[in-house]
């Protein structure tokens, strides 16, 4: 075991080291730029198209053209909805404590690095969206299906099948630890050190909420998804501007701490035990993308359900989930640690983030912190579940969709329980290992996202089904 820890580890320290870095931002910076930075300059056209999706109906202008074959029916879910699946599982413990990691290892100018890995994220999210739309397929049940391994397998050729098949292998594992037991996990301390609530009762509440919910597939994920986020997200956005009211003279300074060290190295002071500017690079670009996941390849998998035959359209929604992920709610975690002075204690983690909820709102602030985790790590679990499902779909057909559902959902309470030390190396490792095959098909496939943009630009949009230059 131990042979295998430390096997692990090495990998571990190479996926998501500088090298690993390098390469998501790189695929991001070639996509960003290869778009002439569309996802910047058409953010607002973004948010219409994401009210627009709430609810499409057929022949309305809020959907695309309706068809009478079943399988080439829009999708399953709105895009609206799609969207909500995709951020269930990106806004969670990375937003809260993942910032708060950023922060205690980088320095407040870790901050800005997660700013522009967001930035530079959304060019990624949209490809993501675009090319899980555009080579999805209809399963034997009559879902659409799609993500990186089928778009490795539509777009790149049977030859690259395999790289489809590693991608899936990564992902049917990784769900069940950073999406599952490691998400329990963090509810039951929180649970625990907050309500005293014991771990296996924690585990087993989380249990049968999200058996109910996963059980009924993409359907029903979608409908809690699609209310659960928005509310909680919102909720965990006013509690953080009402401890920026409070700190409101220190605002000021915190910007200037994160524009200036993120470019200046930062001495210790008290607990913190400095940073240079490499840290708050590598730490704020790693936070960003564990907290967003763009480049990683989870959330076209959901955007494959859309209901829209435009894969532009969706890509354009898709990639509002990195923004509002990083640019919005995990500014609003950086803004209120950073206006409190208990970061520079040596805190680290969620803990340090409850800390300086509790600094300005004394005697509760914890709790909501607390509260927020518990939801926003169950809403990721029922977004990692649909994940990992479809990736084992594609290695063992539809008949093995229940099977992993179950297992899913019975790995829960075990993970509520457990000492996670090994699992969340593994976990971590292969989540990380999900970008490799998804990064290649990015960049091989980019000259079918470049066309279908410009066309889409232009008044023409390809129907689904139609051959693009680089499909022939």
């Amino acid at each position: 075991m131990e042979t295998l820890t430390s096997l692990l580890g090495a990998i571990n320290g190479v996926v998501w080291g500088p090298l690993m870095l390098i390469l998501l931002l790189g695929v991001g910076i070639y996509l960003q730029i290869g778009l002439k930075l569309m996802p910047i300059r058409k953010l607002g056209v973004g948010f219409k198209l994401m009210w627009q999706g709430r609810d499409p109906k057929p022949g309305t202008a809020d959907a695309d053209k309706a068809t009478t074959s079943k399988a080439d029916s829009d999708g399953e879910i709105s895009p609206f909805d799609a969207l909500m699946t995709a951020l269930s599982a990106t806004i969670g413990t990375g937003n809260i404590a993942g910032v708060a990691t950023a922060i205690a290892l980088g320095g407040p100018g870790a901050v800005f690095w997660m700013w522009i890995t967001a930035l530079v994220g959304m060019a990624t999210k949209f490809a993501e969206a675009v090319l899980a739309v555009r080579y999805r397929e209809t399963d034997s049940t009559g879902y659409h299906v799609g993500g990186p391994m089928f778009y490795i397998k539509n777009g790149l050729g049977k030859k690259w099948l395999w790289l489809g098949g590693l991608f899936s292998f990564f992902g049917a594992i990784a769900a069940f630890g950073i999406g599952n037991t490691v998400q329990s996990n963090s509810v039951a301390d929180a649970m625990d050190s907050t309500f005293g609530v014991p771990h296996w009762l924690t585990g087993v509440i989380i249990m049968v909420l999200a058996g109910a919910v996963i059980l009924g597939g993409i359907k029903r994920i979608a409908k809690v998804a699609g209310k659960l986020v928005p509310i909680m997200g919102i909720a965990y956005v006013i509690a953080g501007l009402l401890v920026l009211i409070v700190n409101a003279s220190q605002i000021g300074e915190a910007f200037g701490l994160i524009f200036y060290y993120a470019f200046n190295p930062m001495a210790a002071a008290g607990g913190f035990a400095g940073a240079a500017v490499m840290a708050a690079i590598r730490f704020g670009v790693a936070r960003g993308i564990f907290s967003n996941e763009a480049g990683l390849g989870s959330a076209p998998i959901a955007h494959a359900a859309a209901q829209t035959k435009n894969p532009v359209r969706q890509g354009l929604i898709a990639m509002l989930g990195t923004f509002i992920d990083t640019i919005i709610v995990c500014t609003i975690t950086a803004l209120v640690i950073l206006t409190s002075t208990v970061w520079i204690d040596g805190e680290a983690g969620a803990s340090l983030t409850a800390l300086s909820f509790d600094a300005a709102l004394p005697g509760f602030g914890n709790q909501i912190v607390a509260v927020a985790l518990a939801v926003f790590a169950f809403t990721t679990i029922l977004g990692w579940s649909f994940y990992g499902e479809k990736c084992f779909q594609f290695l063992f057909g539809t008949r093995s969709i229940m099977l992993y559902r179950v297992l899913f959902v019975l790995a829960i309470p075990l993970g509520a329980i457990a000492q996670l030390g090994f699992i969340w190396l593994m976990a971590d490792t292969f989540n990380a290992m999900m970008a490799i095959p998804n990064l290649i098909a990015l960049a091989l496939l980019s000259p079918v996202v470049f066309k279908l943009t410009r066309d889409y630009f232009a008044g023409k949009e390809v129907l689904p089904g139609e051959a693009l230059d680089h499909d022939k």
